[in-house]
């Protein structure tokens, strides 16, 4: 821009970036962009450098320290260029580091920043290109980048949060099935053997026990074989529109569990709005990007209705109240019902398997098995699906929501009430990680002693009556 702030476009030959804006200083002039001409690039860089083989994206927490590394190097005012190829030549081998690369060309041929990581989707996501372009746009791109740095950490804290939380349980798990699998493959059938030579008539219990016993010895597979189907079902149902509403309409419901999902996404959908709305991102957009980002088919929904809404005039608060009931879906049934009857599909594959057993010389043990694993799959599906009819018209997004976004819009800062949520809803995250970790020592430990319980009080009564026949003789 000239003197009187209007804009110049012009070309000056220079041997550096640095030089040609000194030159244009002494010119008098101010330079708001400046960039390689796009013929001149192609020659003077003499192709492209070799990349090195990468497979997959680059890492959540490579691109984090990336992104702070780069808005520190813009702080200190050096170029975007030599701040990129410092970055780059820093980096290690892999996707971030040929994706700097193709950055790098892009600019020296006259992109822009934005325009240049816009042409490596997995690294750059959308939301990142916006808040670029939209630092760019303001004049402002170092404050952008230390905002997206701060948001990408916070993400990253709270997802290695999450995943912390999961390792205990799923270490006790895998050590208590360990242990349960040693007790009925090698234990039970030694007890089993003892007493078909003393010729017992078993309890119940006893013959139960052993029926898991001799299930897990031959058909142990199916144990791991079901569960590996259900998956797949799942996945495949998911691949569908109606089916992926569905499932992610029942995950945030799943007790427990669900409270930590939906929250979590409150936090990161509300922030990345919040980032967004400060870095001066169009509102529709800004909601676009949100739900791109929310990762969930329910909230994905509610974002575009919201957007809708704002096209008709209508303020944020109002649809993020009204569009936020669930509501009633036939797929979301449908996997409330596979769940609660789940564990007595399990038992009957016990039941089904009974009559290649020992077991199955009793028929009406058998019909015993049927009758139970019959009616435990029944009940649960029916307890499974009047939970989700009591659900259907709770809110996924509370009252506390809506009216600090209602209060943002009537004074200006959204941006900030936006950021009080997140901070809040990962306090609560944090909170609810914390109290799982803390229950789910309790759970193991009543879990552990009812399945050890039953083993010992199975075996333990045969063994009894045989002492007092013994002692009787």
């Amino acid at each position: 821009m000239d003197a009187t702030g209007q804009e110049i476009r012009d070309e000056i030959d220079a041997s550096s970036e640095e030089e040609a804006q000194t030159t244009i200083r002494q010119m008098g002039y101010f330079v708001t962009k400046i960039s390689v001409k796009k013929s001149v690039a192609k020659t003077s860089a003499g192709g492209k450098k070799k990349r090195p083989f990468a497979i997959g994206g680059g890492k959540p927490k490579h691109v984090t320290a990336f992104t702070r590394q780069l808005s520190i190097l813009q702080d200190a005012g050096l170029p975007i260029l030599r701040s990129l190829k410092i970055l780059e030549n820093n980096s290690k081998p892999g996707k971030l580091k040929n994706a700097l690369m193709d950055v790098c060309d892009e600019i020296e041929g006259g992109s822009t920043l934005s325009e240049a990581m816009s042409k490596s989707p997995k690294i750059f996501n959308r939301l990142y290109v916006n808040m670029i372009k939209a630092g760019e746009a303001g004049g402002a791109l170092e404050t952008i980048l230390q905002r997206l740095a701060d948001f990408m950490e916070r993400a990253e804290s709270l997802k290695r949060k999450v995943k912390g939380a999961l390792i205990y349980p799923c270490v006790v798990v895998t050590v208590a099935a360990g242990i349960l699998t040693f007790i009925m493959i090698w234990i039970v059938p030694t007890f089993e053997e003892m007493f078909e030579e003393f010729g017992l008539k078993l309890p119940a219990p006893t013959v139960l026990l052993i029926a898991l016993s001799n299930y897990i010895v031959k058909y142990g597979f199916l144990l791991i074989l079901l569960p590996v189907c259900l998956f797949i079902i799942i996945k495949l149902v998911r691949k569908f529109r109606h089916g992926r509403m569905g499932f992610d309409m029942f995950i945030i419901k799943v007790p427990i569990f669900g409270g930590l999902v939906e929250k979590n996404i409150l936090a990161r959908t509300t922030r990345t709005l919040g980032t967004l709305v400060s870095s001066g991102v169009p509102i529709l957009e800004a909601l676009g990007i949100t739900r791109e980002t929310a990762g969930n088919a329910m909230f994905e929904r509610l974002f575009l209705q919201v957007s809708d809404s704002i096209r008709q005039g209508e303020v944020i608060s109002k649809p993020l109240r009204q569009f936020s009931v669930p509501g009633f879906h036939p797929m979301a049934l449908f996997f409330w019902v596979l769940m609660g009857a789940f564990p007595g599909i399990m038992l009957s594959s016990v039941a089904a398997t009974a009559k290649y057993t020992k077991l199955g010389e009793d028929p009406g043990m058998v019909q015993t098995l049927w009758t139970i694993s019959g009616g435990l799959a029944a009940g649960g599906a029916a307890l499974a699906a009047l939970f989700y009819m009591a659900k259907i018209k709770s809110r996924v997004v509370d009252d506390l929501v809506v009216n600090m976004v209602d209060v943002g819009e009537e004074t200006g800062e959204l941006d900030t009430m936006l950021y009080k949520v997140a901070d809040t809803y990962d306090e609560e995250v944090r909170v609810l990680t914390d109290g799982l970790m803390a229950l789910m020592e309790p759970l193991m430990i009543v879990f552990l002693g009812t399945a050890v319980g039953f083993i010992v009080i199975s075996l333990f009564m045969p063994l009894v009556s045989l002492i007092s026949s013994l002692g009787g003789g």
